[in-house]
């Protein structure tokens, strides 16, 4: 493999993979680590990527399992007490990042109103240009959205009023 293919076929995929491992590692210098990280392996194993036949899961994979391997890692490190403390403070920062909560609401959705949704307000395009892209009228993208977006702020409201009975207690 050159290193215009590599370019080409896996060095495109850093963006993503720097996005899908900040899920789990929940630090931004951390995720930069691991995809640089792989992206020297695969390089190293560039021959041995050929055999693959879809790149972009076999990268995905290899950044979940780097991931889990370094929270491992770290877990140990900390200890037994530690630890707890630990997953404490990630369980409350979890609760408290909406963030977190709205990606997990929209990848709830019906697979059509996730696609619209994520087009719309995560890609940033426009209407016309979703529709062209999904085959479909611009009213039933509009009404996807519309109906994605209620069903989000509806989560987050059922979210909302959960965390403050939790507080209230």
């Amino acid at each position: 493999m050159t290193q215009e293919i590599f370019k080409d076929s896996v060095f495109v995929l850093k963006n993503e993979m720097y996005r899908f491992a900040k899920r789990f590692v929940m630090s931004s210098d951390e995720a930069e680590d691991v995809v640089q990280d792989l992206m020297i392996k695969f390089w190293q194993k560039r021959e041995e990527l050929a055999q693959f036949g879809n790149l972009k899961s076999y990268a995905l994979k290899a950044v979940r399992n780097e991931c889990l391997n370094r929270l491992k890692h770290h877990d140990v490190k900390l200890g037994f007490a530690d630890m707890q403390l630990h997953r404490s403070e990630l369980y409350s920062m979890e609760v408290n990042n909406l963030k977190e909560h709205i990606i997990g609401f929209i990848n709830q959705l019906p697979e059509k109103q996730k696609t619209v949704i994520h087009l719309k307000d995560v890609e940033e395009y426009e209407v016309s240009e979703i529709a062209e892209m999904l085959e479909m009228e611009e009213n039933a993208v509009r009404v996807n959205l519309m109906r994605a977006r209620q069903k989000v702020k509806e989560q987050i409201s059922q979210l909302m009023s959960y965390e403050q009975r939790q507080i209230s207690r």
